[in-house]
């Protein structure tokens, strides 16, 4: 497993207020979503974290083509709080900041990373 400690570096400053370098997190977003790629492997579920990646997942029936049939979609600093522990999927579900579509697009069984 990848060490998630620049992620959190970037998260920590992200929670004091700051704009990390677009480069820092877009490398955060990215490592985490390899970590949770590996966690969770499969091509079931596509975690999506505009504009620095997205990635496939999950147990469940192959899928080949096209969207997978379900697809979660959140912005960068929710998901690192997700993927770091810092906020849980209810509380982030409650505060429509994750959108997840499908029976299983739900992360809550392999959040935090």
């Amino acid at each position: 497993m990848s060490d998630l400690s620049s992620a959190a570096a970037v998260l920590d400053a992200i929670d004091a207020g700051e704009r990390p370098e677009r480069a820092e997190l877009r490398a955060a977003v990215r490592d985490t979503l390899t970590v949770l790629a590996e966690k969770w492997p499969g091509r079931n579920v596509e975690v999506r974290v505009p504009p620095y990646g997205a990635v496939q997942c999950g147990e469940g029936p192959r899928h080949t083509r096209g969207t997978p049939p379900n697809v979660i979609e959140t912005d960068p600093a929710t998901w690192l709080r997700l993927a770091l522990g810092r906020q849980t999927w209810d509380e982030a579900m409650d505060a429509a900041k994750v959108s997840a579509e499908g029976s299983r697009a739900d992360l809550s069984a392999v959040l935090p990373l």
